[in-house]
């Protein structure tokens, strides 16, 4: 109790930098505490593990299986690894988080080469996937043998489950496995109003990296494999990726709090609905020009000269492109009317100043 009475934060402050910034769904927090106390057979062999297996197939289908992760980056670069060989390449959007954030994991720890290509919206069409896929059976070209699609995109749009039907079936007629980063898969869903599985068991997705902590988990990632018969070697990459929680229970419960019952829907459908209604409160505002549709929790907008910065001596934000005064500003499954008010207020203030 001391340690709570001396926090060194202010527990009412919330902004609109990241849904990393976010704290732990008290759901979430009761889940980990429930799985404590007693002994559980360490490194997966738990009782936790074993009932994630079976909410996640049923939200993904019988074939699906999940291999628990501590974060995003590792699931990515871990789950490609199983799905290529060492002269495999991947083809993504020039935005995708394994390309700009990852610090050149999946280079460097996964020997993965990226075949990045430019796109407007952050989304992969069969014909942008031709751009770099191509060179089969070159031996001075490594080999597109994956495509990486994210969903939501780094960009806050969305793909509709056709266009990931059709991608998919492009890809696989040329060989390619299809990848999923679903660090914000929850968002997806919500906003498209669909069950996960349209858009990746149903669509044709192989396997996909399945997002907790920026829904309310404490730090609780998945390789989701939906076509066994396409990845090889997920039990050893784990534990030579350093991704093998020897108490994955704590990891389990949290991911079967989220996703057993509706939570990770009503996080997300939260998230989504306070970028809209911060969207909402700024439009038509002078010098606020929008850059991208608001389709999930992320919102992504041009300021004039000197805004951001004033806003920032508040709330901190990231910028998109420096260059170009565009920003990013995320919402939270705790993110309140009331923050948004308070900040689109700020934001309009800066910019009549």
């Amino acid at each position: 109790m001391q340690l709570l009475d001396q926090r060194l934060h202010d527990p009412q402050h919330r902004g609109f930098a990241s849904d990393n910034y976010s704290g732990v769904h008290d759901d979430v927090l009761a889940a980990i505490a429930s799985a404590n106390g007693g002994h559980q057979s360490s490194y997966g062999n738990d009782a936790y593990t074993a009932r994630l297996q079976q909410v996640i197939q049923a939200h993904f289908g019988d074939r699906a299986s999940a291999y628990p992760m501590f974060n995003g980056t590792g699931a990515n670069v871990t789950g490609l690894q199983a799905a290529l060989p060492r002269w495999g390449a991947v083809v993504c959007a020039a935005t995708a988080h394994i390309n700009v954030d990852e610090g050149g994991a999946p280079e460097k720890v996964g020997g993965l080469k990226l075949y990045a290509v430019p796109t407007p919206d952050g989304k992969l069409t069969p014909d942008l996937l031709d751009t770099e896929a191509w060179g089969f059976g070159d031996e001075h070209r490594a080999q597109p043998l994956a495509v990486s699609i994210t969903q939501s995109t780094e960009l806050g749009t969305l793909y509709t489950p056709d266009e990931i039907a059709a991608l998919a079936a492009h890809a696989h007629e040329l060989g390619m496995v299809v990848h999923l980063d679903g660090a914000r898969l929850s968002n997806a869903a919500a906003a498209l109003g669909v069950p996960f599985a349209a858009f990746t068991t149903d669509a044709g997705v192989d396997l996909l990296s399945l997002g907790g902590t920026k829904n309310g988990a404490m730090g609780a990632e998945a390789i989701v494999v939906l076509a066994p018969d396409r990845v090889a070697g997920l039990v050893y990459l784990r534990k030579s990726n350093m991704q093998l929680a020897s108490k994955m229970r704590f990891v389990s419960a949290q991911l079967i709090a989220l996703f057993e019952g509706d939570l990770w829907l009503r996080n997300a459908s939260h998230s989504n609905a306070m970028a809209a209604r911060l969207r909402a409160a700024l439009a038509g505002v002078p010098g606020v020009e929008f850059t991208q549709p608001t389709q999930a929790n992320g919102v992504f907008v041009r300021l004039p000269e000197g805004v951001a910065d004033a806003v920032r001596e508040r709330f901190f934000f990231y910028d998109w492109n420096a260059a170009a005064r565009e920003v990013r500003w995320m919402c939270s499954f705790d993110t309140a009317e009331a923050d948004v008010d308070a900040f689109a207020a700020l934001v309009r203030a800066a910019c009549d100043r």
